[in-house]
């Protein structure tokens, strides 16, 4: 991905990404302090209601226009955060150029305004604007405009979004994103599954392994490139590793490791990978260096240590264990030296994973019959669960660590598993819609 920037007068950057994207900011203005913010650490938030309005009123192409907001729209009010307001009660139809009549969104509780505009160029590509007003201070808070081909509107949508939550929350938004799963079709005793990418809200799925023979699992995003691992099996034979690059679609093999069950994790750099590898009765962690392929065992113990994640600063992994008489989780230095125990609740906990924050770790616990996502600092303390249920399981962070997805099977159903996400509130829990049944998923990093 190349970038290039130029100064121009006030404070303007061109942006260029890969597939033709490109981004201008064309204004940031506001006061120091907005009255419009929002304090995303208290525990339970009250959605901020902001009016979006329909970016092809202000001429130019009206129906891409309106998709573009709708996708901000849907964006927004599903981090839980936003009430987007409907727009049948809208006054005020000030022009995209205009200032707003502030006295008419405030009549309707707006207490922040997007404005937008979406035109098509000479040379084929939009351009898409829009300006984020605090309605009770009577000022933009910020405004930019991009370019780009037409089929990456939705790109442009999440980006957008992206702008409005970090201008309004203070932190990075995870919309331009994706994620990547494993697809199960079929029924239960003979399904059928493929490693598939769409972004987070869905939309723009796509297969990338199509083979009824191969058992897929596991797949784990790089945090530093379009890159991902996972695991393929043919059935009966040996399960491989495979890394996969998304954009090229070039795909090499990591190795052939008998007895793995998860997939390997990546180190926060995406030069190493850790993974755990079964022998006989036990089962043991290893890291390999990507480039050299060297391999360097972790832990030898008697017992089964697995499902190892990378802390954010490369430092430290936590893993599960049943080295205590039962599975808890653990904390230990890169080396493998400083084991410490950091789990001391009722229940099995596994499939731990550290918040690219670094401040949580998640993990799905095991208890009285029902599966949980809860989380816990990396000392352990200040446990929660977040949501439990039959069977929830496989917790994967949105790149800003606020959010979780994970898949749930639910008692009795006749289907099997589907996608889930919730905050670290616990109050905003949403299903994430999928062509058929969807498990084992993994969020990307920020695609810009």
């Amino acid at each position: 991905m190349a970038f290039n920037f130029c100064r121009r007068t006030a404070m303007k950057s061109f942006l260029a990404l890969a597939g033709g994207l490109a981004a201008l900011v064309v204004a940031a203005a506001g006061p120091a302090r907005a009255l419009v913010e929002i304090d995303i650490t208290q525990a339970n938030i009250q959605p901020l209601p902001i009016a979006i309005t329909d970016f092809g009123e202000s001429g130019g192409d009206a129906e891409m226009g309106r998709q573009i907001a709708d996708v901000v729209a849907a964006d927004l009010q599903r981090s839980g955060l936003f009430k987007p307001i409907d727009r049948t009660a809208f006054i005020d139809k000030t022009g995209f150029d205009q200032q707003p009549n502030f006295a008419s969104w405030r009549v309707i509780n707006a207490q922040a305004l997007v404005t937008g505009r979406v035109t098509r160029q000479p040379d084929g590509r939009l351009k898409a604007e829009f300006r984020l007003w605090d309605v009770f201070a009577g000022q933009q808070m910020t405004g930019q405009q991009y370019f780009t081909n037409p089929d990456n509107w939705r790109r442009i949508a999440h980006i957008i979004s992206d702008a409005i939550y970090e201008r309004l929350t203070g932190e990075r938004g995870y919309f331009d994103t994706r994620i990547v799963f494993v697809d199960e079709t079929g029924p239960k005793d003979a399904r059928v599954r493929r490693l598939t990418i769409m972004d987070q809200d869905g939309a723009n799925v796509r297969h990338l392994t199509n083979n009824p023979n191969e058992i897929i699992r596991n797949p784990r995003f790089s945090p530093s490139r379009q890159e991902i691992t996972y695991v393929s099996q043919p059935i009966g034979e040996t399960p491989r590793v495979y890394l996969l690059n998304i954009e090229t679609g070039q795909r090499e093999v990591v190795g052939d490791f008998p007895g793995m069950t998860f997939a390997p994790r990546f180190s926060p750099d995406g030069q190493r990978v850790v993974f755990s590898l079964q022998q006989g009765s036990n089962a043991n962690i290893y890291m390999m260096d990507l480039r050299s392929r060297r391999t360097t065992r972790l832990t030898n113990t008697p017992s089964i240590d697995t499902s190892p994640s990378f802390s954010p600063d490369g430092r430290r992994i936590v893993f599960e264990s049943d080295r205590g008489g039962s599975q808890q989780l653990y904390v230990m230095n890169i080396d493998g030296t400083g084991q410490n125990r950091i789990s001391f609740g009722n229940g099995r906990y596994a499939t731990p994973v550290w918040s690219p924050r670094g401040d949580m770790i998640a993990f799905t616990k095991q208890s009285g019959g029902r599966f949980s996502i809860g989380v816990m600092r990396p000392d352990g303390s200040a446990e929660r669960i977040l949501t439990e249920g039959f069977h929830n399981e496989g917790p994967t962070w949105s790149p800003n660590g606020r959010v979780l997805m994970f898949f749930r099977e639910t008692q009795g159903a006749s289907g099997g598993p589907q996608l889930w996400t919730v905050d670290l509130t616990g109050y905003n829990e949403q299903r994430v819609a999928t062509p058929s049944f969807g498990s084992d998923p993994a969020w990307s990093p920020v695609l810009n």
